[in-house]
């Protein structure tokens, strides 16, 4: 599954570095797909829908740092647990129960992030 940050997150802005896949936005800051990754082009969002890779997609939360869910990967490929939740030092990056993902849909996201 991917991870969550909580509304219980202090803004301390510790998770955002850490992550592979550029996935965490500080709140009101809009996404998009290649930012931190090497896609380009038309890119398909988990829900279906397909957007240009440097669309500027809405924040998921206007008020505290989020992970953007079709970025997430929860590390895998990259580290052995979830850098966000190893820094954060009020523990409000867990993971989502919305977004039940194995590892193989994990694996093959970074593999689409990082052609």
């Amino acid at each position: 599954m991917a991870i969550m940050i909580t509304d219980e997150c202090i803004n301390c802005g510790a998770c955002e570095p850490e992550c592979p896949n550029n996935a965490i936005y500080e709140g009101g800051v809009e996404w998009a797909i290649s930012d931190g990754t090497s896609v380009t082009g038309s890119y398909e969002l988990e829900d279906g829908k397909a957007v240009d890779a440097d669309d500027a997609n809405g924040p998921v939360s206007d008020d505290f740092y989020y992970i953007s869910p079709d970025k997430c990967t929860e590390c895998k490929g990259f580290h052995e647990e979830p850098q966000c939740a190893a820094v954060c030092p009020v523990d409000c990056c867990v993971p989502d129960p919305e977004r039940v993902e194995s590892d193989e849909v994990l694996l093959e996201r970074k593999d689409r992030l990082h052609l």
